[in-house]
């Protein structure tokens, strides 16, 4: 049969050929003969014709597939075309008020200016004046705000002033920078200006119906992760059909430096005409009237003005959500220092209205099966893990009395806070519960502390703390922890504080639509150096959740979370969170910071005339603070409890300083300061770091490693130090795989053919072979007690792959001021590409 010719398929050839399709779309030569031979009726088709059928077939299948797609972006545009034309009429009344206002006081400026002579005038257009600006209040008819027809005025009072601002001008809106609306965007976000309490606003669509996002958004502790619990006190239903609802709302406290808030609420839900769904609410307040909520005990009462969800049913399918939140936190009752948390508007809108707005994408996709997860999980599951690791560490942050914690006694000194709970099922879900069954189990210890930084982006730092976990975590604290999950726990009885390194692998679970959130497991692999730190050398796992490291996500809190899990890590494991949240104080620049180097060496570029391109020190610019909160907790044995507390207090205060040391990196006024050095314990710059290598090097070996004494002034060191033939450069103490460089000279960068700034980037592993890393682990013991070690000729790789040869190797441990282990220096003598 000629394959070129046209062959008409009878009904039952196609479904046969349907049949096959679904199960095989592309079958290869050999299953398309086979299927000719068992099926009678494809017998008088040429092969060919069979292939063009499945080639012809998979086309239409593409062709459907992206017509639907054009199909639902069409769609989508079309909504948000609507969207921006009611915005563009809200923006013009807007400006029509805004001309009538400016004409009026115009009229009233020459007015005053043409009767200076005449006060009595004057009096009067003041008067006039004040009385524009100050209208007489408006006093309500004497109503029963108990009873269900006052409750329902005040219900409907709610949803006029909730509509003037989700539609209307009822609050001065200004959109936040970087949020531009489109089909795959969140929508229209905006914040208020100049109101009372904080406002935002966020208008978009999603493609679920309305009923659903309506369910989905009533349920605030599900997408609002500061949301601790939402009791419904009474339900009373309308006459209209909508209900009317009397709610408790707490939060969690952001940090421990200040109380939690909760809210007493009226929730009213109805339909409007035009088949809209609304959902809105307010304080009750004296002014408003209406019952009396729950006392405030471990909170401060904070009001919530009108606000809520107005859903619109959307053409085609899917809905247009309006969210207006507007609060105030009385933030006056906090330290002033961290006022501007609670005076934030770009904060709000991170936190509450954008997170549900996200929350309801994430769900819309993985309804519609777009977003397929590693490792075979559910979706639920993984959102239960995510919020179960920010329930629990907001727990341990906040430490309500009525969940059991109760504070122990200080040292002494106040900078770490130790809370004890020994009835942790108030606060563990029941069916993870799996510590408290344990017949020595004594109860849970949280140490937690709270610190001010100065010039640290957010992101950068949380992003740091996760990629360079080694830099500030303690592998004996960890083993800790994860024999805490064993059948036999605690075989750690007592952390032993930097006993041998690990490395980590990060697996990835999940992410949101976005990725401004992302779930992984961490796997610690563990390397012993010693006989007796065999037997704990083993791998670890972590489950971790970080959020917030995009450094232009205006407002935004980054966060990282992680829970010790075990091997089997099944959906009801139990879960003992700890981390790291980090929030802004003040608004972030509109310009987003340009990289920086995580080392000191950024400092001794600026010195020696590196080739930094120009203005970009310049153009770092995060002159603004941000308050950082710590969390470890730990399960302990009743008769360990005074010695966990002891290690826990002493481990979150290492960590302190260790963040301090990062952030004073970090930070864009520390590293482009005018070449003058500014000295901090335990991360000097540049010339002290010098003056430390030379002299850990002739203490020793007892040589020079240069021609100028190493108490020489700071400059000369330095200079010979990086003008030095051979290549000389640092990194950790702790030898383990991810293990990085701080400082190399210039002829070690040449070496490694990097710059100062991606240093950081490259670890100590990747660029030593096979052999090379044998010698220096059998000789990292030698190095730790004697202070240093020849290693023989050996070769190493560039950060290009390049393979390098060097005739010796010398390294040593470099002691500071303290005579304590800063960090390991290695020189590689007489090398050169092979």
């Amino acid at each position: 049969m000629d394959s070129s010719k046209y062959v008409r398929y009878t009904p039952e050839q196609v479904e046969a050929l349907e049949r096959v399709y679904a199960e095989c779309p592309k079958p290869t030569s050999l299953k398309r003969h086979q299927l000719i031979r068992e099926c009678s009726i494809l017998s008088n088709i040429d092969p060919k014709q069979i292939k063009v059928w499945f080639q012809n077939r998979r086309c239409r299948e593409k062709q459907r597939k992206e017509a639907s797609h054009l199909q639902t972006v069409n769609r989508k545009l079309t909504a948000m075309n609507k969207l921006l034309m009611e915005e563009n009429d809200r923006l013009q009344k807007h400006v029509s008020h805004l001309v009538y206002d400016n004409g009026f006081m115009r009229q009233q400026l020459h007015t005053v200016n043409s009767t200076t002579t005449d006060t009595c005038c004057e009096s009067v257009v003041v008067s006039g004046q004040q009385q524009q600006q100050n209208p007489m209040p408006q006093h309500h008819p004497q109503r029963d705000a108990n009873s269900p027809a006052g409750l329902l005025a005040i219900a409907e009072e709610t949803l006029t002033e909730f509509l003037g601002k989700a539609t209307g001008t009822a609050v001065d809106w200004v959109q936040m920078i970087g949020m531009k609306p489109g089909p795959e965007s969140i929508g229209i976000v905006a914040v208020s200006r100049n109101c009372n309490g904080v406002a935002a606003r966020a208008c978009g669509l999603v493609s679920l119906e309305p009923m659903k996002v309506a369910e989905i958004l009533k349920d605030r502790p599900s997408w609002y992760r500061d949301c601790r619990c939402l009791d419904i006190l009474n339900v009373i239903p309308t006459g209209n059909g909508g209900t009317i609802e009397l709610i408790y709302l707490q939060t969690y406290a952001p940090t421990t430096l200040a109380p939690a808030r909760d809210f007493w609420t009226l929730r009213y839900t109805t339909s409007l005409e035009d088949g809209s769904l609304v959902i809105c609410e307010r304080s009750l307040t004296s002014n408003t009237g209406g019952p009396v909520g729950p006392p405030a005990t471990s909170s401060v009462r904070a009001k919530m003005l009108p606000s809520g969800f107005l859903i619109r049913p959307c053409e085609g399918g899917g809905s247009i959500i309006h969210i207006v939140d507007h609060i105030d936190l009385d933030a006056c009752s906090v330290p002033e220092v961290l006022r501007p948390l609670y005076e934030s508007s770009k904060i709000l809108a991170q936190k509450m209205t954008m997170a549900a707005f996200r929350y309801i994408r994430q769900i819309a996709q993985e309804t519609s099966g777009e977003i397929q997860y590693a490792g075979g999980r559910q979706p639920a599951v993984l959102r239960a893990f995510s919020q179960r690791l920010c329930r629990g560490f907001n727990n341990a942050v906040s430490g309500f009395i009525d969940d059991g914690w109760t504070i122990m006694g200080s040292d002494g000194v106040d900078d770490v806070t130790i809370a004890v709970n020994s009835s942790p099922s108030k606060f563990l879900d029941a069916q993870y519960n799996t510590l408290s069954i344990l017949p020595t189990f004594g109860g849970v210890l949280c140490a937690r502390a709270s610190m001010l930084l100065q010039d640290v982006c957010p992101a950068l730092l949380v992003r740091f703390l996760r990629e360079h976990r080694s830099e500030w975590a303690d592998y004996g604290v960890d083993a800790y922890s994860s024999a805490s999950l064993k059948a036999s726990p605690y075989a750690v009885p007592c952390a032993r504080p930097g006993v041998f390194p690990s490395s980590q692998v990060i697996l990835p679970l999940a992410q949101t639509v976005e990725h401004e959130e992302f779930l992984e497991v961490v796997r610690l692999e563990g390397h012993a150096f010693s006989p007796e730190d065999i037997a704990l050398s083993r791998d670890m796992y972590l489950l971790q959740l970080c959020s917030g490291v995009e450094e232009n996500a205006t407002g935004a809190c980054a966060q990282l979370v992680f829970a010790h899990i075990d091997e089997s890590f099944g959906d009801d494991a139990p879960l003992l969170p700890s981390g790291f949240s980090v929030i802004p104080l003040e608004p972030k620049s509109d310009s987003p910071s340009a990289a920086r180097t995580l080392d000191l060496a950024s400092t001794l570029e600026a010195r020696t005339g590196g080739t930094r391109p120009a203005g970009e020190i310049e153009g770092r610019s995060y002159n603004h603070r941000s308050v950082l909160t710590i969390a470890f907790q730990f399960a302990f044995e009743n008769h360990y409890r005074e010695n966990v507390a002891a290690m826990a207090r002493q481990y979150v205060r290492s960590i302190v300083g260790s963040v301090q040391r990062v952030a004073m990196a970090i930070a864009p006024s520390r590293l482009c300061s005018q070449l003058t050095p500014k000295s901090f314990p335990g991360s000097p710059e540049a010339v002290t770091l010098a003056r430390w290598i030379c002299r850990s090097y002739k203490n020793h070996t007892g040589g020079e490693l240069l021609q100028v004494e190493s108490q020489a002034a700071g400059d000369a060191v330095l200079k010979q130090l990086w003008h030095h033939t051979d290549s000389i450069m640092c990194c950790s103490v702790k030898m383990n795989d991810s293990a990085v460089f701080s400082f190399s000279n210039q002829a070690g960068l040449d070496m490694l053919e990097t710059t100062l700034i991606a240093l950081q980037d490259i670890m100590l592993d990747k660029i030593l072979d096979e052999a090379g890393r044998k010698v220096l682990l059998s000789e990292f013991p030698k190095i730790m007690q004697q202070g240093f070690a020849y290693l023989p000729a050996g070769l190493c790789v560039s950060s290009m792959g390049r393979p390098v040869s060097y005739e010796q190797a010398v390294a040593w441990k470099v002691l500071n001021d303290d005579n304590s282990s800063h960090c390991l220096a290695f020189m590689f003598t007489n090398w050169s590409f092979i």
